[in-house]
């Protein structure tokens, strides 16, 4: 009865009709597990905002939720403080931005609604270039079409940190009635014009390029929103206009040519690969659906395309941003993505640091940063200038693979050659990742505590060196929940659970020298990561 009186109140205040009407009906056929799943839990607003699955309660995305977010985001800033608005292509996204521009002016703050769905990367680099206070970005990136998400920036253009998430979340739950809020001033709401993005293409297209244009490019966004602008940048930077694959150019927020909107799921790549063939393409990309990743692939003399690891176009703009810029300088990476980062940062004499997992972390890696990427295909490509987006970006990096492999044609070479030559110089890096998916999330606490009970003492033959427990905090990083093992022959594996999903993730490195061909290194590292495979399924058992 108390969710069911919840449920009405909820009802009264929701000015949607299309929750309204869900929920009416569920109310009216007395679906109480229905109920009780948008009712008996409520989405957490952490560091990432809120992502969820569209519809009526505390527990989805809706205009109740988005209004309530705005308003302790409002609470927060305080009055007379400037919120840059952006928002992608999904269903609601246009709505629920605009509802944030009301909330934010009726309390007082100054609004700025960018002109229309854009990247994601196009409202960070606004808060920063505009000197905005915060940015709002509705988006829910690569999520299942049911989903929409509501993600925060502060002034410095990044995505927010603690304590900063906890300190808003607790201004969302104080929130009352959301048909009680000020709505629509006193302060002030802009619709930005197109300038904005003409700037952000300006910022990009000054990353070092390269200056060889000669490349046919093969191009997905996915249904997203990356279209337009990439093909804005690449057409500024001299470039021919990348081909897009015609089904997926346009925005559609049903994401139908796809089961999964993320370009490293399986399938969602087969489109761009079959038009690949059919234009002879020099490369292929891809951004995913609010366009702040970027996926390579290289297709291949016989037919087919080769695609890269987030670890491989990692290395490969490092390298190519370390030996464009010039002075005390960094690169960053994650505790679960490659090491090779460090060895080339080592090797050209440069800073490296190394972060908890999540791009507001490699941001703040600290001063003169350059490059910071994430092994789950994010990067953010800057200069001498420093990053234009301090925040993934899927336009910028696309736009410099671009360089990187038009020079590299030039020279009668594609990236896999490039991959090669890194190999030779640094050893073979080879990465892969194991995830069990489970039912109930006691069996990850259960996988994890067995492990910390009982460590292992080889793992796929190879000798454990040394044992990190992350909780325990390890070279200067925050306590997380995880446990990397060092192991023989400068393999590594990370263990943890995902932040976002009920997953234990398994990431796996092995380093070979190359001592003969590339391909003989490759083939030897397969056969030690099958092995890692199949001891930790064993192992864990999930």
């Amino acid at each position: 009865m108390s969710l069911l009186r919840e449920a009405n109140e909820w009802l009264a205040q929701d000015p949607d009709p299309d929750t309204r009407a869900e929920l009416s009906e569920l109310i009216e056929r007395e679906d109480l597990a229905a109920v009780q799943d948008r009712f008996g839990a409520k989405l957490e607003f952490g560091t990432a905002g809120l992502r969820g699955e569209l519809g009526a309660g505390p527990n989805r995305m809706n205009r109740v939720t988005v209004m309530r977010a705005a308003a302790g985001l409002a609470k927060v800033l305080g009055p007379g403080k400037h919120v840059i608005i952006g928002y992608d292509a999904r269903h609601k996204s246009d709505v629920f931005a605009r509802d944030t521009a009301a909330v934010l002016t009726g309390t007082g703050l100054h609004a700025s609604l960018l002109p229309g769905p854009l990247p994601t990367p196009v409202l960070a680099f606004a808060v920063r270039h505009l000197g905005a206070d915060a940015g709002v970005a509705v988006t829910a990136s690569h999520n299942p079409p049911r989903d929409n998400g509501y993600k925060v920036y502060w002034g410095d253009g990044s995505q927010i940190v603690p304590p900063l998430d906890a300190e808003i979340s607790a201004a969302i739950d104080a929130v009352g009635r959301v048909d009680e809020l000020p709505l629509n001033g006193p302060g002030t709401l802009t619709e930005l014009g197109e300038g904005i993005v003409d700037d952000y293409i300006d910022a990009v297209t000054s990353l070092p390029l390269g200056e060889d244009r000669d490349l046919r490019v093969a191009y997905t966004p996915l249904h997203g929103v990356g279209a337009a602008v990439l093909t804005g940048a690449f057409l500024a930077a001299g470039f021919e206009s990348p081909i897009a694959v015609e089904e997926q150019r346009d925005p559609d927020p049903d994401f139908p040519t796809v089961s999964f909107p993320n370009p490293e799921e399986p399938g969602a790549m087969d489109l761009a690969t079959a038009l690949a063939a059919k234009l002879d393409a020099d490369l292929v990309l891809a951004n995913d659906p609010d366009a702040d990743r970027c996926a390579v692939g290289v297709p291949l003399p016989g037919g087919g395309v080769r695609m890269l690891t987030g670890d491989e176009v990692g290395g490969l703009l490092a390298e190519h941003v370390i030996t464009h810029t010039t002075g005390d300088r960094m690169v960053s990476t994650t505790i679960v993505s490659s090491t090779l980062l460090g060895k080339i940062a080592r090797a050209h004499g440069i800073r490296y640091g190394e972060t908890l997992t999540g791009f507001k972390w490699i941001i703040k890696a600290g001063p003169g940063l350059v490059f910071g990427y994430e092994e789950a295909i994010g990067y953010s490509v800057g200069s001498d200038a420093g990053l234009p987006v301090r925040d993934k970006d899927g336009i910028g990096a696309a736009l410099t693979v671009a360089g990187i492999a038009a020079t590299a044609k030039r020279d009668g070479r594609t990236l896999l050659d490039l991959l090669d030559d890194q190999a030779r110089r640094y050893g073979l890096h080879a990465t892969s990742q194991l995830s069990f998916r489970v039912a109930d999330l006691s069996q990850i606490a259960a996988a994890m505590s067995g492990l910390r009970a009982d460590p292992p003492a080889t793992l796929g033959g190879l000798a454990v060196e040394r044992a990190d427990d992350l909780t325990k905090g390890d070279g200067g990083l925050p306590p997380t929940d995880g446990l990397r093992y060092r192991l023989s022959g400068d393999a590594r594996v990370v263990v943890r659970p995902s932040g976002t999903e009920p997953k234990l993730k398994c990431y796996l490195e092995v380093v070979v020298p190359v001592t003969g061909t590339p391909a003989e290194a490759r083939s030897r590292a397969e056969e030690q990561l099958d092995a890692l495979r199949a001891d930790l399924a064993a192992r864990l058992a999930l």
